[in-house]
């Protein structure tokens, strides 16, 4: 039975392959779960500090904030992308809508991949994050980011966009481009109709100028949390559709085997029946 012996090396073949995977979608599940937590932990913040600037926006109006001030003579924006696969994609088409409009690209890349992509299509990379890990801490952002933060500030450049994977749960992950300087009506828009006021220490400006970089640095940090948990959520997701595939390999060779002894015992009874009436 050569064909069945050939059949149950590869059923022991792929058997071996679905403990691989069924070991990696295990360890994507511990990841991920630790990645999804880290992420929902960060939100609160982010959007508290979004509805304290939206607040600050509307009052102390006669004090703006440069991050609030719109360029356009610059004629460079920058890209802060956050990788995966998907969201290389919606960047790269972002970036020919950009430079169909007359503007040249700057970028900043978080993570390897980015890098590494953004180095073969020829975009200048001003700055980057890199080995990041598991968790993120923002201290290794804070560089890399604060770099076009400076350049906005300075009136060099027209705009700076946040590229990311948002989380929206395991099964679904959604690539984002979105506006992050200037500030638009989306990210600053009041959440009550009423108007705010406050008493500054030691004065308006100072404290408006320290909280807008602080939430700047929220939103990119929250957006490298999302993209680390869509990423684990991604991973466990493959695993376990690869690991349910090897099962279903198993099965149909174990049906191709069965059927092949079968015919095999079928084959020499009929030998022996024969033999048997020759004699």
């Amino acid at each position: 039975m050569a064909a069945g012996k050939e059949i149950r090396g590869k059923i022991k073949s792929v058997e071996n392959t679905k403990k691989i995977t069924k070991a990696m979608e295990m360890v994507a599940a511990s990841k991920m779960r630790k990645a999804q937590e880290k992420m929902r932990a960060a939100r609160p913040y982010s959007e508290n500090i979004r509805a304290i600037v939206s607040h600050l926006a509307q009052a102390n109006p006669e004090y703006k904030h440069p991050f609030m001030i719109k360029h356009d003579n610059s004629k460079k924006v920058a890209m802060i992308i956050v990788t995966t696969a998907n969201m290389l994609r919606m960047a790269t088409q972002k970036m020919r809508e950009l430079e169909t409009a007359g503007k040249k690209i700057e970028a900043v890349a978080i993570g390897n991949k980015g890098l590494g992509f953004l180095n073969r299509i020829g975009v200048k990379v001003v700055s980057h994050a890199t080995q990041l890990g598991d968790t993120p801490h923002l201290e290794h952002l804070i560089g890399p980011v604060k770099v076009v933060l400076d350049a906005y500030d300075d009136g060099l450049l027209d705009a700076v966009y946040l590229c990311y994977t948002r989380f929206i749960n395991t099964m679904k992950q959604e690539p984002v481009v979105e506006q992050l300087l200037p500030l638009t009506a989306d990210r600053i828009e009041p959440v009550n109709s009423h108007s705010w006021d406050y008493l500054y220490e030691p004065d308006a400006q100072t404290v408006i100028d320290e909280l807008m970089v602080r939430y700047a640095e929220a939103l990119i940090y929250q957006s490298v949390a999302e993209n680390m948990a869509s990423e684990q959520s991604a991973r466990m997701v493959a695993m376990k559709a690869a690991t349910d595939n090897a099962g279903n390999v198993i099965g149909e060779l174990k049906l191709i085997y069965n059927k092949t002894r079968q015919a095999a015992i079928t084959k020499e009874l009929s030998e022996i029946v024969a033999g048997a009436a020759a004699v």
